[in-house]
């Protein structure tokens, strides 16, 4: 999975979270399972299943499930440190004049565009 596409999954997981932590504070009946669920299905599509040999020593099995799972680890760790650094960059600099949800959404827009080069390495918080 591209990083593009993690950061895109991990500001949809974001979303769903802000949402059902709103509908929370109005006191509406919120479905948990559901934002855990999509939690879930991100680290599940991220991570790859892991092959230990039957002979590998504990040493070796356990190197074995780092070397496959680092890459992954890393990579949702940076897609949510990412979008963490643009939401606190708006919040940090006292703009007013946009709303987490809408920097979420123009970081989505941005990212799906294909025919941009934006990336997790542009600066898209600017004009948001």
């Amino acid at each position: 999975m591209e990083q593009s596409e993690i950061i895109l999954r991990a500001i949809g997981v974001l979303t769903e979270t802000q949402e059902m932590v709103r509908r929370l504070n109005e006191d509406t009946e919120v479905d948990i399972d559901a934002g855990e669920a999509q939690l879930g299905r991100l680290v599940t599509e991220v991570f790859p299943s892991v092959e230990v040999p039957g002979d590998a020593t504990p040493a070796e099995a356990g190197q074995a499930v780092v070397d496959a799972l680092m890459p992954a680890a890393i990579s949702l760790v940076g897609a949510f440190a990412f979008l963490f650094s643009e939401l606190a960059d708006i919040h940090d600099t006292d703009r007013s004049d946009i709303k987490s949800t809408d920097l979420l959404r123009t970081l989505a827009l941005r990212l799906s565009d294909t025919d941009s080069n934006a990336g997790p390495d542009a600066d898209l918080g600017d004009d948001a």
